[in-house]
């Protein structure tokens, strides 16, 4: 087997999924975006971010005190806390609502701000060891109604011990719109409510589309909005995160992945709580990170330069029309390259071939296109109406596919999840919530664009970029 046959067969086996799930990451996993560490604080009670880019990932990581104790040289203030998560993706019905009894109890006229400070109360009583009605949600809210007193000094009482409770996967609690700015806005204003006792904190992870709307309007909410955090990832974050599973990958043959990084860096890797650690020049824009990069997918992406750089071109075609990538599109699209490249061009010099980075991209777009169809049921049905355009075009093209379509306006759009947040402004509005969403871009001649990352997923063409999946593919 040759040097380049190992190397796909170990970045194959390496642990290029980046959805979690809510099951804690592999410490090999853990990397710390340093545009990251302020979103960890306890002082961000605000952390906001698209799909992919590391929500419940981070969610995983705090729960966790085994994760939390390697992440020590980044946020010490992390350590000897108690960590409780008060709504995510993975349903426990003890510690939180979920989407069902949430609309059960809003339906019964219970407030969410009152929902959201019994689940604050339900974690402080049980670890303060305070028993407190807890048979149904609906039981411990009429307590915390009925006997404000006694629910005031449960959370005054003195304790051992800190805590920090955290929020995810709020889009999870409804499917309108309305009713969730509502319970949104309901868990800021306990979050402002939790910052008047000493020794507990919050941390809200929220959509930038959640936070784009009017979850603020309450007084004071300027108190816990100048703590915003965001999470972006730059491109050298995006290849240190590759470089750190490549290197923990457990294929027998990994250790010339780890020899490719010590030899760009001229740095023996070392191995710290069983996982091997990446060196600074491989967290950051550096030449020994370009050459690593090299090492796998060569100097071009062709023949020769005219083509772009593999190390650049890789992540500006991922990026939405915001100019973001998300780690969960640049890892599935560097596994699908090495996949592909063993495949089809087995004899190529290099390990990723320059037309499977291709498809890579390609790969990447579909699954992104899958991820926006669960967030916002109503974006492929308006932007599948577009297939088979070439972008950039003009905006009556766009509209006309729409109006020919959708003759009675964007209320004929079907949804049974959140709908479009501006139909009622016709398409525009439309346009606009797809501009929000980085799925198009308004050029400045007026003309409508699209990212590769969704415009191959949707079947629109551009002259000379990637082509979108054909059947023979």
């Amino acid at each position: 087997m040759t040097d380049v046959q190992i190397i796909r067969r170990a970045i194959s086996s390496a642990s290029l999924e980046s959805s979690s799930f809510g099951d804690e990451p592999d410490i090999g996993d853990l990397y710390v975006p340093l545009s990251h560490i302020k979103a960890l604080k306890l002082a961000s009670n605000i952390v906001i971010g698209g799909r992919g880019v590391g929500k419940s990932f981070w969610t995983a990581v705090l729960k966790s005190r085994h994760l939390r104790a390697t992440m020590q040289e980044y946020v010490p203030e992390l350590q000897n806390l108690e960590i409780f998560v008060g709504f995510s993706n993975v349903e426990d019905i003890d510690s939180y609502p979920n989407e069902d009894t949430f609309q059960l109890l809003l339906s019964n006229n219970y407030v969410p701000y009152d929902i959201w400070r019994t689940v604050i109360i339900r974690w402080v009583a049980g670890k303060s060891n305070i028993s407190i009605p807890t048979n149904t949600w609906q039981e411990t809210i009429d307590w915390f109604k009925s006997e404000p007193e006694k629910a005031a000094r449960l959370m005054s009482t003195s304790r051992n011990w800190n805590g920090l409770i955290v929020f995810d996967a709020l889009d999870r609690t409804s499917n309108d719109w309305q009713r969730m700015d509502e319970i949104v806005r309901g868990l800021l204003r306990a979050v402002l409510w939790l910052k008047s006792y000493n020794g507990l904190s919050a941390k809200v992870f929220l959509r930038e589309d959640q936070a784009a709307r009017t979850v603020f309007n309450f007084p004071d909410a300027s108190k816990i909005l100048a703590t915003k955090a965001e999470l972006t990832w730059s491109r050298h974050d995006l290849h240190g995160l590759l470089w750190q599973r490549l290197i923990n990958s457990t294929d027998l043959n990994a250790n010339i992945l780890r020899e490719i990084c010590q030899n760009a860096t001229s740095r023996t890797l070392a191995s710290v709580n069983n996982s091997f650690q990446l060196p600074d020049e491989m967290k950051r824009e550096s030449e020994a990170q370009r050459k690593a990069f090299e090492k796998l997918a060569g100097p071009w992406m062709g023949k020769d330069k005219r083509r772009g750089v593999p190390y650049t071109w890789s992540v500006n075609h991922l990026s939405d029309g915001r100019g973001q990538t998300s780690p969960r599109s640049f890892l599935a699209a560097i596994s699908q390259a090495a996949q592909d490249s063993s495949s089809r061009y087995p004899n190529h010099e290099y390990a990723l071939h320059y037309e499977s980075l291709k498809r890579g991209i390609q790969q990447a777009s579909e699954i992104r296109v899958t991820e926006v169809a669960e967030d916002y049921p109503w974006v492929p049905d308006v932007l599948s109406t577009l297939k088979g355009l070439n972008v950039p075009c003009d905006i009556e093209t766009v509209d006309q596919r729409w109006m020919s379509s959708f003759p009675s306006g964007p209320v004929q759009v079907n949804t049974n999840r959140l709908p479009a947040q501006h139909a009622e402004r016709g398409w525009s509005g439309i346009r606009e919530d797809l501009e929000n969403l980085g799925l198009i871009e308004t050029k400045k001649d007026g003309r409508v664009d699209m990212p590769d990352l969704y415009r191959v997923g949707f079947g629109l063409g551009r002259k000379g970029g990637v082509k979108p999946k054909s059947k023979r593919d």
